[in-house]
């Protein structure tokens, strides 16, 4: 049975989204819509696309996105379905809704400064008085160093340990982070840096940052790497590292990998629409804000 709340809910997280729609489009940016189904996701670890046949269905627009910089884009958003199989819970679900956008020229910082605008935008649509007063107060940033030195005792700068770095993140610096304001982990460690660039000034910091809301982590931010060699070396050591884990492998996107030197230097987010919905309407869980929901441990 749907819970009797859901259409009031429905009806204030599409006011939500035409908020963020508007705000993405007076400021120049362009609504593009990439393939759901796609022959190469990126390789991250613990990520896995469910598989469509011969393909899979996307956990990001991401690749496609940054093809479209390579052919001359300069402002871009999409909002649009993703997957990840094996998530589920309170804050996951196999489905969901991504908002990612892209600005070049542009850098991790430029996409911050995006994501605190429209959020304060889309809260005086639909959020109670508390929640935009937090929203529109100064947000904390944290370098991601100075979270781990402080709340789990060393530097994974310093001294690089993913399984414990992971780990650490969600049973210390995770819980340790303000609820009665926006947050936002900034400079994450090389070896976290994904697709993101390493900082010209550090090369021991990516340039990567995290945001969260009210305790919930909302988007994840890069400024994106443009060297197809090292992509490359980053893709095929995620791969190596996913066949350890007993995870499947992505084959590797040429298309992008052979395009990626063309794109302009850009920065670009993705936002978890429901889990921002989730902070917004003051819901407990995506569930909460879902028209339909697999059940825990069905299907997927």
């Amino acid at each position: 049975m749907l819970d009797p709340a859901l259409p009031d809910t429905l009806r204030r997280r599409a006011a939500m989204v035409r908020a963020i729609r508007a705000w993405f489009d007076e400021a120049g940016f362009v609504e593009v819509e990439t393939p759901v189904r796609i022959p190469a996701p990126a390789n991250e670890l613990h990520i896995v696309p469910p598989p469509s046949g011969k393909a899979f269905l996307r956990a990001s627009p991401e690749l496609q996105m940054k093809r479209l910089l390579a052919a001359g884009m300069d402002r871009i958003y999409q909002i649009g379905p993703c997957f990840r199989q094996g998530e589920r819970g309170a804050r996951h679900a196999p489905e969901f809704t991504m908002l990612e956008w892209y600005r070049a020229p542009g850098d991790f910082r430029a996409v911050l400064d995006d994501m605190r605008s429209f959020v304060v935008a889309a809260a005086r649509q639909v959020s109670a008085p508390d929640v935009l007063a937090r929203l529109e107060a100064p947000w904390t940033e944290i370098a991601v160093r100075d979270a781990y030195r402080k709340f789990a005792g060393w530097d994974p700068v310093e001294h690089w340990d993913p399984e414990r770095f992971d780990l650490d993140m969600a049973l210390k610096i995770e819980p340790a982070l303000p609820r009665d304001r926006p947050c936002v982990l900034v400079g994450y460690p090389a070896g976290a840096a994904s697709l993101a660039r390493l900082s010209p000034s550090d090369p021991r910091v990516a340039e990567r940052w995290e945001a969260y809301i009210g305790g919930v982590e909302i988007a994840n931010a890069f400024g994106e790497l443009r060297d197809a060699a090292e992509q490359r070396s980053r893709f095929e050591e995620a791969r190596a590292e996913k066949i350890r884990c007993g995870e499947t492998p992505m084959p590797l996107d040429e298309d992008f990998l052979s395009e990626l030197p063309s794109m302009p230097p850009a920065g670009g987010a993705a936002l978890g629409l429901d889990r921002l919905a989730m902070v917004l309407l003051g819901a407990p869980d995506i569930d909460s804000v879902r028209a339909f929901l697999p059940p825990v441990g069905g299907l997927w």
